[in-house]
């Protein structure tokens, strides 16, 4: 491979034209050759056995070249790469401008690189840290929270039903007397209240008891994800089998042993009060450096290529579909379900992706103007601190980690920490 120019085309954009010489893309072509050979039926020869010579003379001499192109060109980019000294920071648009035996093949490259930013005045960052004061009414929701985990079910039938009862019922649903997809279930568990349907539905189950029959009326959404059913107005039967009620326990001594390891409810209410407080002070602290983060950002200047945030945002959606994947569903199945196309489903990580790809290049360059460097202890720690978190083995978490990527990221966090030490407080 060699590096035959390297051209300046557009901010944060090179154009590399590489050639690979003839021996190297016949190297790559025999190999074509020999992997795709047994699938080649040649006249007059057992399958498989056809000599390269026939088969390039009945098929035409550039049969092999598409693949023996495929196999070679991204290694002699890389090379290419590194010897232009080019940080890329998206995948390369490459064309194939001459191929021949001859000469081998060349071929263009459109690289993006990673922009030069400028950040100033990230010391001495003035900004509020505000922690939130723990009140009564703050206790008595975490208490109520206890409550309602603990509530017993009870079967109510001496009253009609009320919010935050949970009703069985059937129903069938139908726009202009037709059914649709969805609409109908038997049995189904509601809780009033929750919004889990449609504006209107449970507030008109709310006053009937067990046993009632009646249509309940309601107007589907504008924005709603099934599009032949926005903004239609429909009609449910709907039939209520059961009304159960939760019954909370009383606020007292007996219930501070049942859900705590205290003995008393004042000492309970004590330790919530402990652990709001602490809630709240990390909450505030997290905030404080979210402010300085953007406050630094602001200070940044540079023209950001629009592919940094595409493949941010393509990193983003990878991670999304296999989360989904471990539950058992994948990006597809929940398009249909959400009524989003992919280019609407990108959309929502946008915002976040910009914002993620600002702060990492203005740390990046933190570090570099203070020089800030990590140490092999650093990066032992870091991976211990990796492997503690998830529970696996210290060299396990060293063979899928690259040591180059994880000590970038140590060094950034050093960078965030010089900006939170060397902040003032408003």
């Amino acid at each position: 491979m060699s590096l035959v120019s390297k051209n300046n085309v557009a901010t944060n954009k090179f154009e590399l034209e590489v050639h690979v010489p003839a021996e190297e893309f016949e190297k790559a072509c025999q190999s074509a050759y020999l992997k795709r050979v047994k699938k080649i039926e040649v006249p007059g020869f057992r399958k498989g056995k056809a000599p390269r010579k026939t088969i390039e003379k009945l098929y035409g001499e550039g049969i092999f070249f598409e693949d023996a192109i495929n196999a070679v060109y991204p290694s002699a980019l890389e090379a290419a790469v590194e010897e232009a000294g080019l940080e890329l920071v998206a995948r390369p648009m490459v064309d194939v401008t001459d191929v021949s035996k001859e000469d081998g093949f060349k071929f263009k490259a459109v690289c993006v690189v990673k922009p030069e930013v400028s950040v100033k005045d990230y010391k001495g960052i003035k900004v509020s840290k505000e922690v939130k004061e723990v009140t009564d009414e703050d206790i008595d929701k975490e208490i109520d929270r206890l409550r309602n985990r603990n509530a017993r079910t009870i079967s109510v039938s001496d009253r009609a039903a009320q919010n935050d009862d949970v009703v069985v019922i059937d129903f069938d649903g139908s726009v202009d007397g037709v059914p649709f997809d969805g609409g109908k279930a038997e049995k189904f568990e509601l809780t009033l209240g929750s919004g889990q349907f449609i504006p209107g539905f449970e507030d008109q189950i709310v006053g009937h008891n067990v046993g009632d029959e009646f249509d309940v009326n309601v107007k589907f959404p504008e924005d709603y994800h099934a599009e032949e059913l926005k903004g239609k107005d429909s009609v449910f039967k709907v039939k209520i089998h059961e009304i159960n009620a939760k019954e909370l326990p009383e606020v007292d001594d007996e219930f501070a042993k049942d859900v705590s390891e205290f003995d008393t409810l004042a000492e309970m209410k004590d330790d919530i009060k402990n652990k709001l407080a602490e809630q709240n002070e990390k909450t505030a602290t997290t905030e404080f450096e979210n402010k300085l983060i953007d406050q630094v950002i602001a200070n940044m200047e540079g023209e950001i290529p629009e592919e940094m945030y595409e493949s941010r945002i393509d990193e983003m959606v990878r991670d999304f579909d296999y989360r989904l994947r471990s539950q058992g569903m994948d990006i597809n199945v929940y398009l249909q379900y959400t009524g989003m196309d992919m280019d609407a489903f990108r959309l929502t990580f946008k915002e976040q992706a910009e914002k993620q790809v600002k702060i990492r290049l203005a740390l990046e360059k933190v570090v570099e103007l203070e020089k800030i460097e990590t140490t092999a202890e650093d990066l032992e720690k870091e991976y211990q601190r990796i492997a503690d978190s998830y529970n696996m083995e210290l060299d396990k978490v060293k063979t899928m980690l690259p040591a180059a990527d994880l000590m970038a990221d140590v060094a950034v966090n050093k960078a965030v920490d010089l900006i939170k030490e060397s902040a003032v407080k408003a």
